[in-house]
Parts: C-alpha cells; sequence; structure tokens
C-alpha cells in the first residue's frame, strides 16, 4: 500500500494552498466579458507591470494564451511563424494555430539550449517579392524557459538579438514565457529585462507560481485590446474570474521567492540520480526545476516499465522519449521529498535501497 505520494510529473499538479482557498473565496467579482471584474483588473495590471508592458489579459490556459497571441499577431490565414521544432506551441498545443487560425508553422531546430540559431531565424524569413507564392512571415516565437531542453534559459542578450532581427524585417516576437520566472530566478535577471525585446508574452500561472488556473497575456494596450476579441472569439470569455484570480495574485505573493529553492532541488535530485548505476543525468542541463535522465542499457529497463515501478511506490513521474525519464520540482515538493524519490528510483532501477529516505 503506497503510504506517500511525491508527484514530480509537472509543476502544474499543485494544490491550492489554504491562502489561494481563502482569497478565493472571498475574492471581490463582476462580469470579466464587460470588463468589470476588479479582481482580474489587479491580477492583469500587476503582472503586466512587472513584465515591463501595457497591458494584460487573463485566459483559461498558456495554451488559449499563446494561441490568442499568434492569431492576434497574424490576423491574415496564411500568414506564417518562425518557432522552435521542440516548442511548445509547435508539438504540444494540437497544431490549433494551424487548424483554428491557418497560421503555417516555419520550425527551426532548437538547440540543446533552447535557442535556435539567428542565421537560421533570418533565413527562414519569406521574401515578400514572391508573395504569389510564399506565405507571409510576421511572427517570431521564443520559449523561456524552454521545457524540451529541460528548463534551459534564454539570455536576454540572445532574445534582444531575435528582437533586432524581428524589428529589422518588420515582424513580432511573441515569447512563450510559461515559465518565464523561472527563467528570471536562474539568470538572476528581472522578467522584464527578459522579456523587453517581446512585442507579447504569455505568462503562466499554474506551474512556478502554484496558482490552480491561468496565464496571463501581456504586451501593448492596442495588442491586449484585440486580444480580448480574440478570447471572446475562442470561449474563454468567462465571467466572475476574480475567484481565479485571487489565487494567482496570492501565488505570485508566495511562490516567486521559493523558485530558486526549486532549483536547487533540482540539483540535489539530478546529483543524486547521476550516481545511480544504470541512469544518467546532463548536469549542464539543469538550470531550473526540471531534470531529465536517461536509462542506460545497463538499467534493463524501459521508460514505462520504470515509471508504473516509481508509481506502486508513489512517486510520479512522465516519460519525456524512449529511454528518457522526467522529474519537475515545484514548490510542494520537500527535501525530504527529494530523498525520498531518489531512494524509490534507486531500488526501481538497481533492487538495492541507498538507505537514504527510504521509508
Amino acid at each position: 500500500m503506497v503510504t506517500r505520494t511525491v508527484d514530480l510529473r509537472s509543476d502544474t499538479v499543485t494544490k491550492p494552498t489554504e491562502a489561494m482557498r481563502a482569497a478565493m473565496a472571498s475574492a471581490e467579482v463582476d462580469d470579466d466579458v464587460l470588463g468589470f471584474d476588479p479582481t482580474a483588473q489587479r491580477l492583469e495590471a500587476e503582472i503586466a507591470k512587472i513584465m515591463g508592458k501595457e497591458a494584460g489579459l487573463f485566459v483559461p490556459s498558456g495554451t488559449m494564451g499563446n494561441l490568442i497571441s499568434v492569431l492576434t499577431h497574424c490576423p491574415i490565414r496564411g500568414s506564417e511563424i518562425i518557432l522552435g521544432d521542440y516548442s511548445h506551441i509547435h508539438i504540444y498545443e494540437n497544431g490549433g494555430i494551424s487548424t483554428i487560425g491557418g497560421v503555417h508553422p516555419r520550425t527551426i531546430k532548437n538547440n540543446d539550449d533552447g535557442t535556435m540559431d539567428l542565421d537560421q531565424i533570418e533565413a527562414a524569413i519569406r521574401d515578400p517579392r514572391f508573395e504569389i507564392c510564399f506565405p507571409t512571415t510576421r511572427l517570431i516565437c521564443l520559449e523561456n524557459s524552454n521545457a524540451h531542453s529541460g528548463g534551459r534559459c534564454l539570455s536576454a542578450e540572445y532574445t534582444d538579438k531575435v528582437g533586432e532581427l524581428a524589428k529589422k524585417y518588420g515582424l513580432k516576437l511573441h515569447i512563450d514565457g510559461a515559465r518565464i520566472f523561472n527563467a528570471s530566478a536562474a539568470l538572476g535577471v528581472p522578467a522584464s529585462r527578459l522579456v523587453q525585446a517581446a512585442d507579447s508574452v504569455s505568462v503562466c500561472l499554474s506551474k512556478g507560481l502554484g496558482a490552480p488556473v491561468g496565464s496571463v497575456i501581456v504586451g501593448p494596450k492596442s495588442f491586449i485590446d484585440r486580444a480580448r476579441i480574440m478570447r471572446k472569439t475562442l470561449g474563454g470569455g468567462m465571467r466572475q474570474i476574480g475567484v481565479l484570480c485571487a489565487a494567482a495574485l496570492v501565488g505570485f505573493q508566495e511562490n516567486v521567492g521559493k523558485l530558486e529553492g526549486d532549483h536547487k532541488k533540482a540539483k540535489t535530485l539530478a546529483e543524486g540520480l547521476n550516481k545511480i548505476s544504470g541512469l544518467e543525468v546532463d548536469m549542464a542541463s539543469v538550470e531550473t526545476n526540471i531534470v531529465f535522465c536517461d536509462i542506460l542499457k545497463e538499467a534493463n529497463t524501459t521508460e514505462m516499465e520504470l515509471c508504473k515501478r516509481l508509481a506502486e511506490h508513489g512517486v510520479l513521474i512522465l516519460p519525456e522519449g524512449p529511454k528518457r525519464i522526467r522529474f519537475v520540482i515545484h514548490h510542494q515538493i520537500s527535501d525530504t521529498d527529494v530523498q525520498y524519490a531518489l531512494s524509490r528510483v534507486q531500488r526501481a532501477v538497481t533492487g538495492v535501497a541507498n538507505g537514504s529516505g527510504d521509508h
């Protein structure tokens, strides 16, 4: 019988804290579709200010936030955007930009650190003189931190260069900032600096900030005004959303300061996994709260078998691909949780406990 659960599947699995539940219960609300919910207005203004942008818009999810942003920047069907081949927008968002918006993705290979080569981005921009054949390039998308690279961070200097490239060709730059506060904490750079070059950013509230629901899109007021209409079109216009925004405000106040601790726990976990025979972690890739672990041949197991074996002992993780598993730290994972998880992984892989937290 499982007596302890350590949920490392994602930083989206956190449960609302008591402070969040209390804030939700007492939230001042009104009809947000009509533009009058005071708690939503407060959250939107606060996130916009933190990100150094004029205005914000609460949306139900990061996927919708990215979709709204792309469609607002690309109102003409047949527009093209440039993005990473392993970006979240391209891989994990149901192809919404194409199926709903008629926007064509042009992918550039993501480097191991989550960046795309600037020369390749520039080469991918369509020549408008051949618009009789080509789609029209209108947008470049970045992701910070980059989930598929293991939570690697894009520097402000790199983002600035992409922004300069976008301006050179009259394009816009959108940043999927699902874990932008993790990147900020890891780099020691304000989030506003990391997105200074961006025309829009989607900021997730339900990952590192621990809120139960939602994201906020930020950008110029004229952009947000158009995005608000697109949100309604997509069914994301809700009513008394202050009950959700109240939890997000608490999450921001409580949990941004904990992100550095999450990153330290991730490094402890990665170091421990590296000591287990049959497993390997590229320590250089562990910059934030995500740890990718490769299963070596001598482990004689698959990612699915290992996930199943660990789940039987209350340690929940996800497969990341063939012979690879993923662990994600969040604010509700303690130091003892990390040690317990390591002990269970060692037992699952080698059949021998390490004596650390194995109870």
